[in-house]
This record gives structure tokens, sequence and C-alpha cells, in this order.
């Protein structure tokens, strides 16, 4: 495997093999219910926040898993973000406001396995905290490979 320079594991080149796939008719529906989704874009008062289930997802999350539609979003308001790539200064400060403004059932936040990645779980722990309210949180680690960690 190459290094690129960068000293990030995460960003060491691989092949993935996996065996081919036969394509079918039938496409997998999209359960993405709002507009915009990037975490930069999304009001932190949009009606979407509202009583919702919330996702917060690691861009490289819906393409290593693909049945991110299906296994995380289902049912829940999105907000993605890239811990690495995205100026993430402003990060926890608006994602407290988006807990603390609604009424949020749950959040869930994916990552990928890669170190780099963990950046967003801390990032949303600590916004749950700066926001003061007790909001269910579960974490979820998906593998280079797709299938989810834990």
């Amino acid at each position: 495997m190459a290094n690129l320079g960068c000293g990030c594991p995460g960003s060491m080149a691989r092949v993935i093999e996996r065996e081919e796939t036969v394509a079918t008719s039938v496409k997998a529906a999209s359960e993405l219910r709002q507009w915009p989704v990037q975490l930069h874009l999304v009001p932190p008062t949009a009606p979407y926040f509202q009583d919702a289930d919330i996702l917060i997802c690691a861009d490289c999350v819906a393409y290593a898993m693909g049945s991110t539609h299906q296994d995380l979003l289902k049912g829940k308001a999105l907000a993605i973000a890239c811990p690495k790539l995205d100026d993430t200064t402003t990060y926890v400060d608006k994602m407290a406001h988006i807990f603390s403004a609604n009424n949020i059932k749950s959040v869930t936040v994916a990552i990928m396995e890669v170190p780099c990645c963990r950046g967003l779980d801390i990032m949303v722990r600590e916004a749950l905290e700066k926001s003061g309210k007790l909001i269910p949180f579960e974490a979820i680690i998906v593998g280079i490979n797709g299938e989810r960690r834990n």
C-alpha cells in the first residue's frame, strides 16, 4: 500500500476486492427527506429537525456502505460532514444550536473506522454536552469494506 504523504492511515491507497454483482432492474429508493444535507448549509431551525431523529454522517459512509439509506438514514433528518477536509471550526456550535433549538428524539453519528473520522464523533458528543439536553445518542462505525463494525 502506498502512503499518500499526509501520515493518516485512512489516506492509504487500497484496493477492495469484491465479487462482481449482477445488475437488477430494481433500484433502492432514496430515504432522503430534506435538502440541504451538508452541515455547513443546514439551517439550525429547519422544520425537518423538529421532533426528529437525526443522523450526522461522515461523507464517506454513504459510499462505503451500500445500504446507508435503508440501514441508517430511513426516517431521519440528515447532516453530512467530513472532519478531515471540512472547516469544522463552527461545527460544535452549529450542532449544539440544532440540538437546543429543536425537540430532538435521538442523534446517531455514523463514521468510518479510520482515525481521522473519529473527530466527527467527538464533535457531536461535545455539541450534545454544550446543548444542555439529554438526547439519546448512538455511534456507528463503518469499516472500509462497508460493513458495520459495531
